[in-house]
């Protein structure tokens, strides 16, 4: 499925012409999508456009436009506030309601993701946000002017020198800025959120990412851009989040699903976040990464592949005595499952096995140390809960027939 480009224009509130482009799919529109660019910049920045090409391509429309004063819109720039860019930002989903869908995915670079945090407010049929560097407040921006926000305050207006280029800063760009606060706005948010921030990000630091993501409440996910650079320069950083963006969305977006609803329930993805072990997996409401260790050849950045399997058996374990405990009143405290992986010969292992096996199979012998605390309980109650663990879903599943059945997509 190849995208194809298309330019419009719209009006925004004040009745100014904004020029936009919208990125189409020539299949079925699967969804909708609207990116705000960064601070100072343009519709037509190649991060923009990389990660509008990536969604087309998988059935998701994306209008990218320049904000007033900007690009190829009109109006003034000097005349324009944080406050002004939502509402471009409102006026453009309210043109592709009008001419193709309601925008089910709102996108933001640097400041741009700020403005789309506070447009999703106003927007009920929003069903993610994604941020790229994004300061966690409108006010942040102000640090790029320097020594100029003295003569700002003082005289009113300013010229401001922002990556080689000039603009005209007035006092009420900096009055608007210090009025908002997005993180209110962004504790409200129920939609599904994803940001993305480089820990060497030397225009918004990642810290001010952090502040955002506490702020959001469930579902959110953080992915980590390495050695990325603010605006994304580099090819290879923008195709990642383009990549993982799309990846990521479909779980939000039913069309973009194909799998059946008992499939999706316990859905999880995972993709490639670097060419050696790194990966990035996600589930419906979670991300994380999973790794190898870094004497094989791995950055140790997440749990390697049997410690998720381990991990699996052991928290299914540990809620399915919790919640029998619970529900029988008893008096326990806490409840600890150690698991270790091994592989043994038949011949090496005290355990029941079938007859037809060679002494000389391997097993995989699975370790599971339950340690139940409560001074309460009786050693019947204990013994009980053991018994319990066997019980726990993923349990059944290892010790069950397991087909996995591999597709091509």
């Amino acid at each position: 499925m190849r995208s194809q480009r298309k330019k419009v224009t719209f009006r925004n509130q004040e009745g100014i012409e904004l020029a936009g482009l919208m990125e189409l799919t020539q299949g079925e529109l699967k969804g909708v999508a609207l990116f705000a660019h960064c601070f100072t910049c343009g519709k037509d920045i190649n991060s923009a456009s990389r990660i509008a090409r990536a969604l087309a391509n998988r059935g998701i429309a994306v209008l990218r436009f320049d904000f007033t004063g900007l690009g190829s819109s009109d109006g003034d720039f000097g005349n324009t506030n944080f406050s002004s860019n939502v509402e471009d930002l409102i006026s453009a989903a309210d043109y592709l309601a009008a001419e193709y869908q309601t925008p089910a995915i709102l996108i933001g670079h640097s400041l741009g993701g700020t403005a789309v945090l506070s447009a999703a407010a106003e927007l009920s049929d929003v069903k993610a946000v994604v941020t790229i560097g994004s300061p966690a407040e409108p006010d942040h921006v102000a640090h790029q002017f320097g020594n100029s926000i003295q003569l700002i305050e003082e005289q009113g207006v300013a010229e401001v020198n922002l990556a080689g280029r000039k603009f005209t800063i007035k006092k009420h760009f900096l009055e608007d800025i210090r009025e908002h606060s997005v993180l209110e706005k962004v504790k409200k948010l129920k939609c599904a959120k994803l940001f993305f921030h480089s820990p060497v990000d030397a225009i918004v630091n990642i810290e001010q990412a952090a502040k955002i993501y506490q702020a959001a409440h469930h579902p959110k996910s953080f992915v980590s851009l390495d050695n990325a650079d603010h605006l994304l320069m580099k090819s290879a950083d923008a195709e990642y989040v383009a990549d993982t963006l799309s990846a990521w969305v479909k779980r939000y977006l039913p069309a973009l699903n194909e799998a059946t609803p008992e499939v999706a329930n316990n859905h999880v993805l995972v993709a490639e976040k670097n060419q050696r072990f790194t990966r990035s997996v996600y589930s419906d409401d979670h991300a994380w990464f999973a790794d190898e260790p870094v004497s094989v050849g791995g950055d140790n950045i997440g749990p390697d592949p049997y410690e998720h399997l381990l991990a699996a058996l052991g928290t299914c374990t540990s809620m399915t005595m919790r919640m029998y405990a619970n529900r029988k009143q008893w008096p326990v405290q806490d409840i600890y499952v150690s698991l270790q992986h091994a592989r043994q010969h038949v011949k090496d292992c005290e355990c029941d096995v079938e007859d037809n096996l060679s002494p000389e199979a391997m097993l995989d012998i699975i370790q599971r140390t339950i340690r139940i605390e409560g001074d309460q309980l009786t050693d019947e109650q204990k013994q009980r809960l053991l018994d319990i663990a066997d019980k726990c879903p993923v349990h059944k599943t290892l010790t069950n027939t397991i087909v996995i059945k591999t597709v091509s997509e």
